[in-house]
């Protein structure tokens, strides 16, 4: 996904070697430094596959998490935990996908402190073509076999489970 010419050495290393001079070992900043930038390489790569269907990353995984449900549809609360997301920043991603019809709001059933988010047949479709566009891409993450995907997804599980994400 590079959009100019590759440098001709690891600017994180080189800086590493550095950091390990004049200010000490240099494993932790290398690895967060790696894991930065990263990120930025996998939501561009993310980005540019959801762009063409009008969608970001936060707007997908919702849609995704809908259709992961038993029956297409969860409360607003539920969506909030498991995108591990504050309720302000779902109320505002289900404003957006429901403003283009792909979710729709309903009355809980039995709680009428509660709203459910169900996904529409057109969200549902939708969802289909995004998850093709990122697998497509491997959701920009190359490089890897995928003994080592595993096993990179098992180490920053350990960073998650410490920053509490989940016991």
């Amino acid at each position: 996904m590079a959009t100019r010419d590759p440098l001709p050495f690891d600017p994180i290393l080189r800086a590493a070697e550095i950091w390990d001079e004049r200010i000490g070992p240099a494993r932790t900043m290398a690895a967060v430094t790696s894991v930065m930038r990263v990120q930025q390489i996998l939501l561009s790569a993310v980005d540019g596959a959801l762009r063409p269907h009008g969608l970001t990353f936060a707007r997908y995984e919702a849609l995704v998490l809908l259709t992961f449900s038993r029956v297409g549809r969860l409360p607003m609360r539920v969506m909030g935990e498991r995108l591990q997301l504050h309720p302000t920043s779902v109320t505002n991603i289900v404003d957006r996908l429901q403003a283009d019809g792909l979710v729709r709001r309903i009355p809980h059933p039995t709680d009428r402190r509660a709203t459910l988010v169900e996904i529409t047949q057109a969200g549902s479709a939708l969802q289909e073509d995004a998850t093709k566009s990122v697998t497509e891409i491997d959701f920009g993450l190359s490089g890897l076999s995928p003994e080592q995907e595993a096993q990179l997804t098992e180490l920053l599980a350990k960073v998650r489970r410490a920053a509490g994400d989940f016991d």
